[in-house]
This record gives C-alpha cells, sequence and structure tokens, in this order.
C-alpha cells in the first residue's frame, strides 16, 4: 500500500469551506452536514475544510467539531484531502489538533489564538507547540489578531509541520515581503499561500500578481456552478469571463455582504439554504441576515447562474 502524497503536493484548486448544519432542535444535523459535503465534493472541490470560520469553529464543542470532522472523513472518502480548524488558546488549539487526528483529517488551519493580542515571539511559539502537538501538517491563518511579520513566516516556513500561509488581511505589500522573506530565508521549504479574503474571488487577480493562486471560496458553498466558471476562467487567463462575473455577481455580493456583521458566514449558510440544503441557521453570536437581504442573495444568485449559462433552479 502506497502513502498518500504529501499535503502540499494534494491541494490544488477551489477550497471548499462547508458550512455547519444544525436541526430545528439547534444540535447537530450531520445528515444535512453529510449531503452538504458530499455535494461540494461531487461538483469539484479541491479539499474539504471543515469545522472552520464557515463552519462556524467557534459555536462547536469539542465533541461536535470531532463528530463533524469525521463525518466529513468518512463522506470524502479520501477522494480529496480534509483539513479541520483548530483555535483558542495553545492548550485547547492542541486539543483540537488532536481530535481533528484521530477523526481521520488530513491537516488543520490554525485559526487566531483567542482574544489576546501577542507579540511575535508568542505567535511563533503557538504555532511551534500546535505544529508539535499532532503528525497533521498545519496552515497558519493571518487576520485579525493574528498578524505577522515576514521574519515569522520564515520561521514558519522552517518550522516542521508547518506548511502554508492562509491571508484573511488583504495588505499585498506586507505579503509580498513575506513572499520574498520566505523565499531568501526559508530556501528549499515548500510553502504554500492561500487568499483567505472573506469573497477571494474579488481579490484573485491582485494574489495572483504576487503568484498566490489558491484561495477559499465560500461562494462555492452554495453556488458551485458560479465559483468553478470564476476559477475555470481565471486559470484560463479567459479575463471576459473573470470581468463579466466580477461585475455582475461578485462585486454586487460584496457589497451585500458588507451590508450585516457577520455576514460572510450567515449570508453563506442562506445561500446553502436557498439552493435546497436545510443546514439550519447560524448559531450566537451570529443572527440570520435580514429577509431583504436573503432577497436579494436570491437574486443575485439566479443573477450569478445566468451568467454561467446554468437554468435558475439547477444544481
Amino acid at each position: 500500500m502506497t502513502s498518500a502524497p504529501p499535503l502540499t503536493d494534494r491541494l490544488d484548486g477551489l477550497l471548499f469551506f462547508p458550512v455547519t448544519a444544525y436541526g430545528p432542535d439547534g444540535a447537530l444535523n450531520l445528515p444535512a452536514f453529510r449531503a452538504h459535503v458530499r455535494a461540494g465534493v461531487d461538483a469539484g472541490a479541491a479539499a474539504v475544510f471543515a469545522c472552520c470560520g464557515t463552519g462556524e469553529f467557534h459555536a462547536l464543542t469539542p465533541e461536535e467539531f470531532r463528530d463533524c470532522v469525521a463525518a466529513a472523513v468518512q463522506e470524502v472518502g479520501g477522494r480529496v484531502p480534509v483539513l479541520a480548524g483548530a483555535g483558542y488558546g495553545t492548550a485547547l488549539a492542541a486539543r483540537y489538533a488532536r481530535l481533528a487526528e484521530a477523526a481521520g483529517a488530513d491537516g488543520l488551519l490554525a485559526m487566531p489564538p483567542y482574544l489576546v493580542v501577542a507579540g511575535q515571539a508568542g505567535l511563533l511559539r503557538h504555532y511551534t507547540d500546535l505544529a508539535a502537538a499532532t503528525a497533521l501538517p498545519v496552515i497558519v491563518y493571518q487576520r485579525d489578531n493574528a498578524v505577522f511579520t515576514p521574519e515569522t513566516v520564515a520561521a514558519f516556513a522552517r518550522t516542521p509541520g508547518i506548511v502554508g500561509l492562509k491571508d484573511g488581511l488583504g495588505d499585498l505589500d506586507l505579503l509580498q515581503r513575506i513572499v520574498s522573506a520566505v523565499r531568501t530565508e526559508a530556501e528549499g521549504e515548500q510553502f504554500l499561500y492561500f487568499n483567505g479574503l472573506p469573497t477571494a474571488e474579488l481579490t484573485g487577480l491582485a494574489y495572483r500578481g504576487l503568484g498566490v493562486r489558491l484561495y477559499s471560496s465560500a461562494v462555492f458553498a452554495f453556488a458551485p456552478e458560479v465559483a468553478t466558471t470564476f476559477h475555470r476562467a481565471l486559470e484560463g487567463g479567459d479575463g471576459t469571463t473573470v470581468d463579466r462575473l466580477i461585475d455582475g455577481f461578485y462585486r454586487p455580493l460584496v457589497e451585500l455582504r458588507n451590508q450585516g456583521r457577520g455576514y460572510a458566514v450567515s449570508l453563506v449558510k442562506a445561500g446553502v439554504r436557498l439552493r435546497g440544503t436545510d443546514v439550519g441557521p447560524v448559531r450566537p453570536p451570529l443572527g440570520e441576515p435580514a429577509s431583504e437581504h436573503v432577497e436579494a442573495l436570491a437574486g443575485l444568485i439566479e443573477q450569478g447562474l445566468a451568467l454561467t449559462g446554468v437554468p435558475a433552479g439547477g444544481r
């Protein structure tokens, strides 16, 4: 039996961040979650990132997290890698990492530490300790209170077990300096970069200018037809299609997303429900989108599908 290629060789394509499904009683709805994951993989997802930001990592108990990651692993059946979130303080992050490893995950997305704003030495220690907690490869998520200097990211790249950086900050000057530092100070290390902004397609062209091709697609969770059409056009240099989808779908979507707090998650979940999978509402402290915003999203989905040539209501 041959071992699977390393994670860094397996991540290539659209990265799928499924929402976590809840039932009417607020408990996990694992059958709906499995259906959502299965639909994403069948639609062409290159990897599944379970129980991360879009999956409401913050709202899950350790036991719920374990069950969701295990369900994703079982549903995917080895077709693509499954990565799971890990966060809070170092001890709890390590606990979540071990739960993900026991559930069969292929890697971790290391969320920012809880609440504290730490110096670079403390951040380096946190992620180094997390990487040492399991055999799973770790992608570090830069955003909010976890912002790194180029020197720190170069140190990450030299740390066994840390294989990449997901950028949710959007500071391209900083990211260019990070890429340069890793290239010069961690020469020979294979290190991945991801565009992790909430609607990454809108900045896809800019990130590609820095050589960053991988991105997480929130749209893929509810309109994979639009997301895959855009990705194919971006990869193939089809600027006409890229511009058409940015102008007619992605820019209006971002403007709608900016209408409410937490919409980067709750609006995505509303989109999944609109497409026919009852994944339930978000958990507090997040709240549901306003009804007029859900109605606007439904219209945008129809518009996006029309721009790709997919009939409204089709899947």
